[in-house]
């Protein structure tokens, strides 16, 4: 009974359905958004970290534009390579 129950689940695993296709596009497409503002909240705040922390307010607000902007290029490139993927 056991033999089967392992052969049963290994067949739907090895057999696609439609709907196990829509998950798996839906959690691609859905780490869209949370890598683009992750990767553009994390370039601001070590930004912010830089201008106030490191230099004390000598460099504000330029590391965090820098930074800021960094974010946004990151995100776009990761935005970019889920785009070129062949798996979707």
């Amino acid at each position: 009974m056991l033999c089967c129950i392992g052969h049963l689940g290994r067949d739907a695993m090895e057999k696609p359905t439609k709907r196990n296709q829509y998950m798996k596009l839906l959690a691609d497409f859905s780490t869209i958004g949370i890598t683009l503002s992750a990767s553009v909240f994390i370039g601001f705040a070590f930004g912010y970290f830089l201008d106030t922390k490191v230099f004390g307010g000598r460099t504000k607000p330029w590391m965090m534009l820098v930074f800021l902007l960094l974010g946004v290029v990151a995100g776009f490139k990761n935005l970019y390579l889920l785009a070129k993927r062949k798996d979707l």
